[in-house]
């Protein structure tokens, strides 16, 4: 299908590997692809709705996150942009905190935070933070319900991170790079089963996941109610961890982040 007339701008959720999510941000005729893993189903979603890809942008090095990435510049000569902390053979353009990216062929600006963590040069884009629908493309540091491993950073870098993205309006919707969500929903409402919000959230994911819709994206508002690695302080989700052993009484609010994070990985 070929589109003659530019349209506002939308989001196409393009599932790869088991379980990422790679997203093509587009307005009928161009687009900008987030951490295109694997080229072929981008280049099949660009194929079927018209689409000339004209920017490629990289939040962290994983594989993939990085990996069709080679295969697309065959096809489409377009800048990469990514972290400018990690080494990537095929960033052009290396942008970090405070940068601002104006994505070529789109009507679109985004910011750039530095959320290390997961990686040491992690990044995350967003749009429009103070417009109606403000969006934010986070990789692995946000997830729907949970966050990501910390392969290379520290816990205290994660919360900092976690922090700046749940200083977003409520209304921001998180694009993050894979379904994880029941299984990050599973361990919430163990580590705190009395969140009514959390329990109405378990019925409507899975209800999602039954008839095979993401679940993401999701919005900054809900994670903040109901994602417990943005609620590691309040104190039913301390006392879990500490009647399971994993912390003591009085423990800092880093030690009960770091608790949190090892029994999740664990679970």
């Amino acid at each position: 299908m070929t589109i003659s007339s530019a349209q506002a701008l939308s989001v196409l959720t393009v599932p790869a590997f088991d379980d990422n999510y790679l997203w093509l941000i587009h307005d009928g005729i161009h687009a900008a692809v987030v951490d295109p893993g694997d080229a072929k189903p981008i280049l099949a979603a660009l194929r079927e709705h018209g689409l000339k890809l004209t920017a490629i942008l990289l939040t962290h090095h994983h594989a993939d996150h990085i990996g069709g990435v080679p295969e697309l510049l065959q096809h489409y000569p377009a800048p990469v942009f990514g972290p400018h902390n990690e080494t990537i053979a095929s960033v052009t353009r290396p942008v970090g905190e405070g940068s601002r990216v104006d994505v070529p062929g789109l009507d679109l600006r985004l910011s750039v935070l530095d959320v290390p963590g997961h990686t040491n040069g992690h990044i995350a884009y967003i749009r429009d933070v103070d417009g109606p629908e403000p969006w934010l493309f986070c990789g692995d540091t946000l997830f729907a319900g949970g966050c990501g491993r910390l392969f290379e950073g520290t816990p205290a870098q994660m919360i900092s991170s976690l922090g700046k993205l749940a200083a977003l309006p409520d209304a921001t919707k998180v694009y993050c790079a894979h379904e994880y969500t029941l299984s990050n929903l599973r361990f919430a409402r163990v580590v705190e089963p009395g969140n009514i919000a959390l329990r109405s959230r378990v019925e409507v994911e899975t209800g999602k996941r039954e008839h095979n819709i993401p679940t993401v994206p999701s919005t900054i508002g809900l994670e903040k109610a109901t994602n417990p690695f943005l609620r590691y302080r309040e104190p039913e989700i301390v006392q879990q961890l500490i009647n399971a052993d994993m912390l003591k009484p009085g423990e800092s609010s880093l030690a009960a982040f770091t608790a949190l994070r090892l029994w999740k990985n664990n679970f």
